[in-house]
């Protein structure tokens, strides 16, 4: 009997992965699962959004009997996207985006016999959270010597806003790995002595090492290193609805080299107007409440 069951059990488990081979084959020459429909806002609220989308069905009846499961992603590039979650339900709350960030958000189906095409992606703008951040850019000429923009904070929630709980990141990318920066505050209406700003970088994982060859070049000549200009606050409170002012602040390498901005997240192009840049990011208490430079 044992000997039997064991037999009985191999030859299913067979016939499964023979069936599936053959709805592989079958429609290898497409999706073997229907698109999703494109993803709707259900409810939106700081720190969390529920989306919902049209379910997707076999395209034929071979593998009905296989579950589907749903990708939420970001489309970021060809074949590149950045993943939120996954569910069998055609429903999901996520819990881990930032407010007052736009994110272009779609779905795909998989399953073990088959996959689907990627949704349409919906755009949408999570609520903001206890402050955000405008910004506006002074500079023109985004490869000259300095980098030049104005930034605004302003308290979104329903209680005073304690400023020294906030911290403000304009991210960029120093080409070349020169992380050399100088940060410079030109004007602000509460106050330049009000404002600390601080440099930081973070060096991209380097080439593995040979042992018998001397290490390379930590990081390799000409590799971008990500940083960003840390802005904080020394003291002062914000009442709901008010702002600090304008902040004016300048930078430029320590030989006053050409700086290409083009590439660095958090610049947008200068328009003569001021804008919510959700590149930039700000915390408060060291919990995420506008921006995200993974969007």
């Amino acid at each position: 009997m044992p000997a039997r069951r064991v037999t009985a059990a191999a030859s299913i488990a067979l016939a499964a992965l023979a069936s599936l081979l053959a709805v592989n084959a079958a429609r290898a020459d497409g999706p073997a699962i229907s698109t999703p429909g494109t993803p709707t806002v259900v409810a939106n609220q700081p720190h969390q959004l529920t989306l919902s989308w049209a379910p997707s069905a076999w395209v034929d009846e071979s593998g009905a009997e296989q579950p589907i499961n749903y990708e939420v992603q970001v489309p970021l590039g060809p074949n590149t996207y950045r993943f939120l979650g996954s569910t069998t339900d055609t429903t999901i709350t996520l819990t881990d985006l930032a407010p007052g960030t736009t994110y272009r958000i779609a779905v795909a189906a998989r399953a073990l016999g088959g996959y689907s095409d990627t949704s349409p992606p919906t755009t949408v703008r999570t609520a903001v959270g206890r402050a955000t951040v405008s910004y506006l850019n002074l500079d023109w000429a985004p490869t000259n010597n300095q980098i030049q923009y104005v930034l605004r904070v302003t308290n979104t929630g329903t209680g005073p806003l304690d400023l020294s709980t906030v911290q403000v990141r304009y991210h960029l990318r120093f080409e070349g790995g020169n992380t050399s920066l100088v940060p410079n505050c030109d004007w602000a209406a509460l106050g330049c002595d009000r404002i600390r700003q601080t440099v930081q970088f973070s060096i991209p994982p380097g080439a593995p090492s040979v042992l018998s060859t001397p290490a390379p070049p930590y990081p390799a000549p000409g590799t971008p290193v990500p940083g960003w200009v840390e802005l904080t606050f020394t003291h002062g409170t914000l009442t709901p609805g008010q702002s600090t002012g304008p902040i004016q602040l300048r930078h430029h390498r320590h030989n006053w080299s050409t700086i290409d901005e083009r590439d660095d997240p958090s610049w947008l192009a200068a328009t003569g107007q001021w804008t919510s840049n959700d590149r930039i990011t700000l915390d408060v208490d060291g919990v995420r409440e506008f921006g995200d430079t993974y969007s």
